[in-house]
């Protein structure tokens, strides 16, 4: 690698990862602190609540890397075309495809990135914080919930007991889940206590009973119990049920999974689209930084020049992305959208590079199709 080079992955290095530590700094703090009922509310520790959100970290980084880089390509461009350094290169003979190695070079370390983002860290974080939920809210029965007090632990699941004993028990428990309003479950029992088993938590319940009420019915149904169990990962909530949903789940296995499952049978459009997605992610990276430098690759003697191209591939980039939330609603309704999702990166992939090639290619093709409607 020339010294040319050199200093341009250096400026350019510089710039994405300035860029990506600040955006993502400002956007995991915004909300860091829509999670600080971890400690206001929850009574956890400030160690715990930087566990819980720092493992949102992974998915932040696999969205704003791309940002980043389609950030850091365009500052790099314009600074070396602002101190007429690309003027100068261009004019000793140097050629597109030679600017563009030491950028290329930053691109497969972004890709690289985001894919082992992707691909590995995101799942394994979203995993995480699943578990740290559930030991937090095992954490809220047996630490936090004061005698006699009616504490609400997820929006429609109320939680009471009547004393503690010395041993760490609770007598004279009363629970109410009211987060499906179609059925309706009280469970009230004699003694309560939490156990941990492997990874997953659970309160186990002694001598009582399960009152469950359905609109459909006048009467409840009343079961009685000596020892019932419930899962403390079931307050989370949420449109998936089930200790693993699609995001939690690892690529590997989302790849491997049973069509025969209740849940991917279920859900079969969600896994689709969160095994394709993760394989996506990487490559909107290469092309967000492949628009950028087709864009600015070439040197511009004005600013009027500068800016137009600027904000072309701000458009292409912005359309470029709202157009992959759109193929990705595709491959959650149907298995044709996978053919979709992964062509139009191709293309736009493959415009941006002959536009880097040959600067006229773009204003040449459009010109050519108006031709032809015009003759039409």
């Amino acid at each position: 690698m020339s010294i040319f080079e050199r200093y341009v992955f250096r400026t350019s290095l510089g710039a994405f990862l300035t860029g990506l530590s600040l955006l993502t700094g400002v956007v995991w703090l915004a909300l860091s602190l829509r999670q600080i009922d971890i400690m206001s509310a929850k009574g956890q520790t400030f160690w715990v609540f930087l566990t819980v959100t720092g493992l949102t970290i992974p998915s932040l980084v696999m969205v704003i890397a791309p940002i980043a880089l389609f950030i850091a390509v365009l500052f790099t461009l314009n600074k070396l075309n602002s101190d007429s350094e690309l003027v100068v290169m261009s004019a000793s003979g140097l050629s597109p495809l030679q600017l563009f190695r030491p950028f290329a070079l930053l691109f497969v370390l972004v890709t690289a990135l985001v894919a082992a983002t992707s691909l590995w860290a995101m799942p394994a974080s979203f995993r995480e914080i699943t578990s740290q939920f559930t030991k937090i809210r095992a954490d809220m029965v047996t630490r936090v919930i004061l005698e006699g007090q009616f504490a609400e632990l997820d929006a429609g699941f109320v939680f009471h007991y009547r004393e503690r004993q010395a041993n760490g028990d609770m007598r004279g428990l009363f629970i109410q889940d009211r987060r499906d309003a179609q059925h309706v479950s009280t469970y009230v029992a004699e003694v309560g206590r939490t156990i941990e088993v492997g990874a997953q938590n659970y309160l186990v319940l002694e001598r009582g009973s399960i009152q469950r009420q359905s609109p459909d019915a006048f009467d409840p149904a009343i079961i009685q119990f000596e020892r019932y169990a419930i899962d403390l990962a079931q307050f989370g909530g949420g449109d998936e049920t089930g200790p693993l949903r699609a995001r939690e789940r690892s690529t590997l296995a989302l790849l491997m999974r049973d069509p025969n499952e209740p849940m991917v049978r279920q859900l079969a459009g969600r896994f689709r689209q969160e095994l394709h997605e993760r394989f996506l992610n990487p490559i909107y990276g290469l092309v967000f930084g492949m628009i950028a430098f087709a864009a600015l690759c070439q040197p511009k003697t004005t600013r009027q020049g500068r800016g137009l191209a600027l904000a072309g591939a701000i458009v292409a980039a912005l359309s470029m992305r709202i157009a992959g939330f759109g193929t990705s609603g595709l491959i959650l309704r149907g298995e044709s959208g996978i053919v979709v999702a992964y062509a139009m990166p191709a293309l736009v992939l493959a415009l941006a590079w002959l536009q880097a090639l040959r600067p006229d290619f773009l204003s040449t093709l459009f010109s050519r199709s108006k031709k032809q409607e015009r003759a039409a």
